[in-house]
């Protein structure tokens, strides 16, 4: 039957069969199918000795005849010559599919997958990463995204942020492609071969001295920023740690601060029995209706580091008439180290204040949380730091160093 549109309105299955294909004549492989209410265009081909193939146009009523004959004429164009259409349309839709892909979409995926395995300040720092420093690339399918894009994108972000800040960048969206592999998203990682902005760069070794010390404690004012300030140096405890303090970590009455594992760097909770001088400070700290914050202001801890450091370099310029060689907040931890050291603290008790996990068969078989003896070299690190700042005579006993 050669197919017209008023001969497929007609058109109806043969008694007793409640599936049938009525062959154009005029185009052979073409027809329309008939199966119950519904009408559809088919087209019927051979690809190689042995497949056949059969394929919906679509509904009758959505695509007209010579819609269908049409799209019918290419599929036989493209087995003549040696193409498989349906490999093509495979192909086509695997392309759209990775259209969609595009880095911003997995980066999203990506994030709420790892929100629960991150700490907060590492997961808003990787999102920060993505948000700034690859966005450029942001809006670009994941599977186009080579070598040569990356390394170029971390040319430009060195000079922008500097080596560090373009290292994290590159671990940040490292770890993502890795996850997108495993996750069937992408074959490869691009990012594997390119140079490392952060090689060569010597790890900070900076400690302050006394004099430096006395600066920075002189120039903190009475605010939320100035008793973080104090407390890293009276603490050796990381920014986070006490940016982000809550009241309900802090037992003033017993003068014990517990930091829970999951806001620490190395997942292990940290109890620090605190010398008077902290404690003062935490008194200090204004309490806030509806807020177990200590620091900072609406919705979260403290986050305005950047601004406030640089305010407190000012007023140090001010006090002392020239700046302080560069220095960070995480040097006071160092700095705090390194003086319990010279104090006389022994060092697996050093290590312990600023909770670092003991290791090897020590950690297997010592238990004990030396409290007592944490406790005493606080007192005896704040003792010096009072001392350096009111110029008074030390009221603790230095620890005596092995002979």
């Amino acid at each position: 039957m050669k197919l017209t549109k008023d001969a497929v309105a007609d058109l109806i299955p043969p008694p007793g069969k409640a599936d049938h294909i009525e062959w154009d004549s005029e185009l052979p492989g073409f027809g329309v199918r008939v199966r119950g209410s519904t009408k559809r265009w088919v087209v019927q081909y051979r690809f190689g000795p042995k497949t056949q193939r059969r394929e919906s146009l679509g509904d009758v009523r959505k695509v007209n005849l010579e819609d269908a004959r049409k799209i019918a004429r290419q599929r036989f164009a493209q087995v003549e010559l040696g193409i498989d259409p349906a490999s093509e349309r495979a192909k086509a839709s695997a392309q759209a599919v990775a259209s969609k892909l595009t880095l911003s979409s997995v980066t999203e995926r990506y994030l709420a997958a790892k929100k629960d395995d991150l700490r907060p300040s590492t997961y808003r720092a990787a999102a920060q990463y993505f948000a700034v420093h690859w966005k450029p690339l942001s809006d670009r399918p994941i599977d186009t995204i080579g070598r040569a894009d990356v390394a170029a994108r971390l040319q430009e972000i060195i000079k922008l942020h500097g080596r560090t800040s373009a290292a994290r960048a590159r671990g940040n969206l490292s770890a993502l492609f890795s996850w997108a592999m495993r996750e069937g998203l992408c074959e490869s990682n691009p990012i594997v071969a390119t140079n490392d902005p952060a090689a060569g760069i010597r790890p900070r070794e900076r400690v302050l001295d006394d004099g430096e010390l006395r600066a920075i404690w002189c120039a903190c004012q009475d605010d939320d920023f100035g008793r973080i300030v104090r407390l890293l140096l009276l603490t050796g405890c990381r920014r986070e740690e006490i940016g982000a303090l809550r009241w309900t970590e802090v037992n003033l009455d017993t003068s014990v601060l517990t930091i829970p594992g999951t806001r620490t760097k190395n997942h292990r909770a940290l109890v620090l029995p605190l010398p008077a001088f902290a404690v003062d400070l935490l008194r200090s700290a204004p309490r806030r209706a509806d807020r177990d914050y200590v620091f900072g202001g609406r919705g979260g801890g403290f986050s305005a580091w950047s601004y406030s450091t640089l305010r407190l370099n000012t007023r140090i310029v001010e006090a002392e008439g020239k700046p302080l060689a560069a220095w960070t907040l995480h040097d006071l931890r160092r700095t705090m180290r390194t003086g319990l050291g010279k104090l006389g603290v022994q060092p697996h008790i050093a290590e312990l204040v600023i909770n670092h996990a003991k290791g090897g068969v020590e950690a297997i078989y010592d238990r004990h949380k030396y409290q007592r003896e944490m406790a005493a070299a606080l007192a005896l690190w704040a003792d010096h730091v009072r001392t350096l700042v009111e110029g008074n005579e030390h009221k603790v006993i230095p620890m005596k160093l092995p002979a």
